[in-house]
């Protein structure tokens, strides 16, 4: 673990240590300390950890059913309650698996929690807060144990450890001894090998490797914890620093949103009176149509307008309806015959006539006439209407 920054809090002071840190922890209450790890962690050349507190940290093991797996961020604290003398309103718990249903538990006070974070909060990206006793070198079947001052640490197992005054390690280690048996061997980190072995039981002193050295010194040999048991959990989860960015992003998101306001409603003011002008023009297109043509549906005027038009300036197929209308009218006239009514076909280039004859062979004639002037006749039907007939022929040019 020597690519990280560690961060300690001892006795009500926060401290760092620099990579290789041989001269001890530098303070934090004082300005070129404080320069000197902000400036790490703004190059991000080592890892910020905190070290929380042994003496405020609590490790368990906890195993657990299968179906407490899925709501176990709910009911750990509820499990826990039993074995805790504290409110579990008080606490904050975290965990992290270890094994399929085997896991490592952390209860702080959250009295506490709110105290690391408002000292650490000038230090932006401190994601990590593991307990101290989880940072200690260990394998099985050893005890490490770091006497510093007036407290010792120690870590008993994978997920076991504690933090507690020198006076009391003695009896806690005894304790510690009837629960879990004898070690094979405790390593002691300390700075006075003789009175640090009187801290040890005498039973357990034939145990002892004794090495010169403090926190930092164990930690560097340690490797990093198989199963982070990190301490931002829950409510203090590492979070987007959201408010940070407003701060700094506001005026330029209320210029951004001045600019999108006024380009929509120029938009919208635009938009308006293109609307007002098509309106306008509608209505005058309708009204000149309607001047030109007082009835019948308005569909394309500009399209309607050119077919009047042409019919009036006398285009091909103006002329050609023209002249088969002349030619129609000569024969029907000479036949003694009535028109009632006139469709004509600009594509089919044909006229459907409806006529009123005095017989049947008025029209025969009628029909007759038409082919003798270059026209093709057809009698689609006829009946009797009176004294009269009525019938009806497809008039088009002859082939």
């Amino acid at each position: 673990m020597r690519e990280v920054a560690v961060i300690r809090l001892l006795q009500g002071r926060l401290a760092w240590y620099p990579a290789g840190a041989n001269d001890g922890p530098q303070w934090l209450d004082q300005p070129q300390a404080q320069d000197t790890l902000r400036a790490v962690l703004q190059q991000r050349k080592l890892t910020p950890l905190f070290a929380v507190p042994a003496a405020d940290v609590r490790l368990l093991e906890l195993q657990i059913a299968a179906e407490e797996r899925r709501h176990l961020d709910k009911s750990l604290p509820f499990i826990l309650e039993e074995d805790l003398a504290e409110d579990v309103a008080e606490l904050h718990f975290s965990h992290c698996a270890q094994g399929q249903l085997n896991y490592a538990v952390a209860v702080c006070a959250r009295q506490s929690m709110q105290q690391y974070a408002e000292a650490l909060d000038e230090y932006p990206g401190v994601s990590q807060w593991l307990p101290e006793p989880l940072l200690l070198p260990w394998q099985e079947g050893e005890w490490c144990v770091v006497l510093e001052q007036e407290t010792a640490i120690v870590r008993s197992g994978d997920c076991a450890g504690f933090g507690a005054e020198k006076t009391m390690l003695p009896m806690l280690l005894q304790a510690l001894q009837g629960g879990s048996g004898d070690p094979e061997a405790i390593i002691v980190y300390g700075d006075e090998q003789e009175a640090d072995t009187q801290l040890i039981p005498a039973a357990l002193r034939d145990r002892i490797q004794w090495r010169s050295g403090d926190f930092y010194s164990a930690m560097l040999i340690a490797e990093a914890p198989r199963a982070a048991l990190n301490l931002r959990q829950g409510e203090w989860a590492v979070r987007l620093p959201l408010q940070r960015w407003w701060q700094q992003w506001r005026n330029v998101a209320a210029l951004f949103a001045a600019a999108v306001a006024i380009h929509l409603l120029s938009t919208w003011i635009d938009y308006r009176q293109l609307s007002e002008e098509n309106l306008a023009l509608r209505g005058a297109v309708q009204e000149t149509f309607r001047k030109a043509i007082p009835r019948g549906a308005v569909v394309d005027p500009e399209k309607q307008l050119r077919q009047q038009l042409g019919l009036l300036s006398g285009s091909a197929q103006s002329s050609g309806f023209i002249s088969m209308l002349a030619r129609t009218g000569k024969v029907v006239a000479d036949g003694k015959g009535s028109i009632i009514s006139i469709n004509y076909s600009d594509k089919a280039a044909e006229m459907r006539l409806n006529l009123l004859a005095a017989n049947y062979e008025s029209v025969e004639r009628i029909r007759a006439g038409l082919a003798e002037s270059g026209l093709q006749a057809t009698l689609e039907n006829s009946s009797a209407q009176g004294d009269q007939v009525r019938a009806r022929l497809r008039v088009g040019e002859g082939s």
